[in-house]
């Protein structure tokens, strides 16, 4: 591979710009005034996927935004996984992207090439989810950055949230996990070919298919408003996701309930079960498992490696959603039949001593 496509060495020299302790972010989230507008319907102060801004009774706003530094070499495909990224909390939360706004951090003496080669995945990305690219900002920085801030729109009664989950749900989600300890080993030129390319595809695929799926259950369930959460899982890691929605949110209603998840259950990318083992564990998963470790109980059946994998930081990662259990079938045969995953991969049930039991 020539030196210009080396892009993960360019973030690993340069430190590779993490996702900020979870702990650290929280504290400071918690000191911060909070804001008093009725046009807010999702603001930063619920950890949800994206921000919500109602402008009239049928419409409101939902808007993003994320970047990182490369995670794979080839430029066309860093830009369009952070595209891809990018959009995966409108479709979380329900919304349909329409614009987006590039972010960009590029290394003054690197070759312009490579910028327009990775704007042009990014572009290619967007084009497929039918969003807009209407401007961005760009800075001289030592970190290769990219990403973008997306702006879509949904009916103010029609939000998703990534709280809500009640107890009998059943617990579904749509792509494998490991793209984390893959990028991670793809770093050190240990990766497969087989597991770089599988993860690969996992990132670049859109969760339009699986939203427009649960859309179509939630017009055709007899069961009255069957979703009631869904999350996007990335660098928080499934187990840090499956946290915020189990904690609910007490202050509006909804009650905090536990999660009882079984491992085995889901699709693992090939080679990350390898990679896991031989420790290819990013500063993010260790950060994860700091933040939330106590929340979770473990069985001794469960290796360290599922542990590992669990706490996993994803890029542009599956949706995590709870579904009335009698509507769970019916979703599951929706989104396979979108392309996407749909393995039942745990219940809701009463709150416990801890928020999630792994079996």
């Amino acid at each position: 591979m020539t030196e210009t496509l080396k892009l993960t060495a360019m973030a690993k020299a340069a430190g590779c710009a993490a996702k900020l302790n979870p702990a650290t972010l929280d504290s400071v989230l918690r000191k911060l005034p909070r804001q008093t507008d009725s046009n807010v319907l999702v603001g930063f102060d619920t950890n949800d996927d994206a921000g919500i801004y109602r402008v009239n009774d049928e419409l409101a706003l939902v808007q993003t935004v994320d970047f990182f530094t490369p995670i794979v070499d080839e430029p066309e495909l860093f830009g369009a996984i952070a595209a891809a990224n990018a959009l995966s909390d409108i479709y979380a939360m329900g919304g349909k992207p329409i614009s987006a706004l590039s972010l960009v951090g590029f290394p003054e003496k690197a070759d312009p090439e490579i910028l327009e080669r990775i704007i042009r995945g990014g572009l290619s990305k967007m084009q497929e989810a039918r969003c807009s690219i209407i401007g961005g900002h760009s800075i001289r920085t030592d970190d290769m950055l990219f990403g973008y801030a997306v702006t879509g729109t949904i009916h103010p009664e029609k939000i998703w949230r990534n709280v809500g989950a009640r107890t009998g749900d059943v617990l579904l989600f749509t792509k494998p996990l490991g793209t984390g300890v893959i990028s991670t080993a793809l770093k050190k030129d240990l990766a497969s070919q087989e597991s770089l390319a599988a993860a690969i595809k996992a990132m670049t695929t859109l969760n339009a298919a699986a939203a427009e799926a649960l859309r179509g259950v939630e017009a055709n369930s007899t069961t009255k408003d069957p979703i009631h959460a869904v999350t996007d899982v990335t660098g928080f890691s499934f187990l840090g996701h499956a946290r915020e929605m189990a904690l609910g949110n007490p202050t509006a209603g909804i009650a905090p309930v536990s999660f009882e998840i079984e491992h085995s259950a889901f699709t693992y990318l090939p080679g990350a079960i390898d990679a896991a083992r031989a420790g290819h564990l990013s500063g993010g998963l260790k950060n994860n498992r700091a933040f939330i470790g106590d929340c979770v109980e473990f069985a001794p059946s469960v290796s360290p490696e599922h542990q590992s994998l669990l706490f996993d930081p994803q890029t542009s990662g599956g949706l995590l959603i709870s579904i009335d259990a009698r509507a769970a079938q019916t979703a599951s045969q929706l989104l396979q039949e979108h392309g996407a995953l749909a393995s039942p991969v745990g219940i809701v049930v009463q709150k416990k001593s801890s928020l999630i039991y792994v079996t």
